[in-house]
């Protein structure tokens, strides 16, 4: 599986196992156990997700070293500021059965964030997190923080798919070598995306899923993915895209199906929503 060098020097795989919405943490934990023995050796995670200590329990299962594994999670909005966050990291290590994280990343732009990053800085220069960032800061917050604070984020997890190519800020974040990271990769499914007449095309050409094409055009496009799944023969096919080379035809008939706006969170109008919705859950 290839590798993307983050801004910190750190190698990150591009291709990972994401375990948003897999609630139920018996399938949750079998799942990081397929993916481990299919080959995936980047797991994400958050602890909203809930299911921090079924991956601790998947990773500390299997056969694969800690090390070879590389493990990403997040703080969420109601642990921002520097206590909190602190709390929440060894929480986070608890669950995870880990002295270590190689990702760590603020959730969402809200709250103390500016504690949070220094909370993440300080565990950054002490070894307890090998690369650090930030999921959802759009430019403007990207920006303040890069001119406030010393650590560059190596990483903004963002929504991004063929429907959501968000270029501006994939060139904004190109400038300071951050890593763009895709959650929801497939749209949730929206617009078709499984079965959408171009994709499929382009598909039909290599013996390719609609799937399997965007994780490649993703990879092309030096972007890291986490799909999600809870079958094994997905996890499968999604890990099986390093066998094919989607053309530069290819990739302007991808490039063309972009929107233009997100899909499925719009951080800017959701911000009130975020700022006055309380979540409990528990790691």
């Amino acid at each position: 599986m290839k590798q993307i060098q983050l801004n910190n020097g750190v190698s990150m795989p591009q291709l990972g196992y994401g375990v948003f919405q897999i609630d139920d943490l018996a399938q949750c934990e079998q799942g990081v156990r397929d993916a481990l023995q299919i080959g995936y050796r980047l797991i994400d995670t958050a602890a909203c997700y809930g299911n921090e200590a079924a991956v601790g329990r998947a990773i500390t299962k299997s056969d694969v070293p800690r090390e070879d594994i590389f493990i990403s999670s997040k703080v969420w909005i109601q642990d921002s500021g520097y206590e909190k966050t602190m709390a929440s990291f060894q929480k986070t290590l608890d669950n995870l059965q880990t002295d270590y994280l190689d990702l760590y990343l603020i959730h969402m732009p809200y709250g103390d964030y500016y504690g949070s990053w220094r909370a993440i800085e300080d565990l950054y220069r002490a070894g307890k997190i090998r690369a650090i960032g930030v999921c959802n800061f759009l430019p403007d917050r990207l920006v303040d923080l890069i001119q406030s604070f010393d650590v560059v984020p190596a990483v903004n997890q963002i929504e991004l798919h063929p429907f959501s190519q968000r270029r501006e800020l994939r060139d904004l974040m190109a400038k300071y070598r951050i890593a763009p990271m895709a959650w929801a990769p497939f749209a949730e499914g929206q617009n078709h995306l499984f079965t959408h007449p171009v994709l499929k095309a382009i598909g039909d050409q290599y013996g390719k899923t609609p799937a399997q094409v965007t994780l490649r055009w993703l990879q092309q496009n030096d972007v890291i993915a986490i799909p999600k799944s809870v079958h094994m023969e997905r996890i499968r096919q999604n890990y099986a895209v390093d066998d094919f080379t989607l053309s530069d035809a290819d990739m302007v008939k991808i490039n063309a199906l972009d929107t233009g706006h997100p899909l499925i969170l719009d951080v800017d109008t959701c911000k009130e929503a975020y700022r006055l919705h309380q979540i409990t859950f528990v790691q």
